[in-house]
């Protein structure tokens, strides 16, 4: 077994960053360890020490799991392209954690914040089929068509792609509830802009189990011991790998998924050629029937004729 941990969550673990961003920053050489710059796969040992962007790196800190209710002006990205105050800026929390996802600038609600990052990449990735809940307010009246359209998916011609099948239901005349599991850039935006309506107000209002309850805007709370426990059960399946590295793990059609009954294919499939040798070796030493008939006659199959 190798010593040590793995560079990557040892930046995690500390609350520096996702591991991706640490691979990025390890690529980029601003990590080193024990003064040496760290090299990509490197493993941490007790006793080294890290240092990150020119900034000593800590053990292990305490995991911290906050629920935020963002309001809207503020972004969840640290990129001063909007040039709006972005939400670390807001909280100005006294440990490093980042948002788990992103919510627009123009939306509000529950964000997710931590400095596990581990549990950030379990909880977005597509695949493992986590629901999140938005409270969407549209300028036209909620019709029972645009609940059918929403829920069997919608073609966004922006990004090339369909929506998948989804839960939603409607609260009021220009008010409805939607549950998704895909992430894709302003989503519902998009979806009702595809069938002629125009979102004026934006509110997430659950993340798996976590409830934005009547948590006050712009406040954030811990989350407690049992909500907790219980998200990290939700995730206990899940992968923090790419779509494309789950499945080639077999772990894109996990369990949260095939529970949905949205994904009904075997985590494993088996091709005909492995049928095949199943079939065979199943009759491997199995002596046949005796054909009627005397031995070693070949009895020949008559044409079939319309009487």
């Amino acid at each position: 077994m190798e010593e040590g941990i793995r560079l990557n969550k040892y930046l995690s673990d500390a609350g520096v960053c996702s591991r991706r961003e640490a691979d990025r920053l390890i690529e980029a050489g601003c990590v080193q360890v024990d003064g040496k710059t760290a090299s990509m796969g490197q493993r941490v040992l007790p006793g080294q020490t890290v240092v990150c962007s020119g900034k000593p790196v800590g053990g292990r800190e305490k995991e911290v799991f906050l629920a935020v209710n963002k309001p809207r002006g503020i972004v969840c990205t640290t990129s001063d392209k909007d040039r709006a105050e972005n939400i670390v800026e807001f909280l100005n929390y006294q440990v490093r954690i980042y948002p788990v996802g992103r919510l627009d600038k123009d939306s509000e609600g529950l964000l997710l914040m931590t400095n596990q990052g581990d549990l950030v990449n379990k909880i977005l990735r597509a695949g493992n089929h986590h629901e999140k809940e938005y409270a969407v307010a549209v300028t036209r009246p909620v019709t029972e068509e645009l609940i059918k359209k929403l829920q069997e998916g919608v073609w966004l011609e922006e990004l090339g792609v369909m929506t998948k099948p989804c839960r939603a239901w409607k609260t009021g005349t220009h008010t409805f509830h939607i549950v998704l599991t895909q992430g894709l850039n302003r989503q519902i935006r998009r979806m009702c802009r595809a069938l002629n309506y125009h979102v004026v107000n934006l509110k997430r209002v659950r993340i798996m189990n976590i409830r934005l309850g009547d948590l006050k805007r712009g406040e954030y709370r811990e989350l407690t011991e049992e909500e907790l426990a219980e998200l990290k059960g939700m995730l206990r399946d899940s992968t923090n790998l790419p779509a494309s590295e789950a499945e080639q793990f077999g772990k894109e059609g996990g369990r949260s998924e095939r529970r949905t009954g949205e994904w009904n294919r075997p985590a494993r499939p088996v091709g005909a050629a492995e049928r095949e040798g199943t079939r065979r070796a199943g009759t491997a030493g199995r002596k046949k029937p005796e054909r009627a008939g005397a031995a070693g006659e070949r009895r020949e199959r008559k044409p079939w004729t319309k009487n």
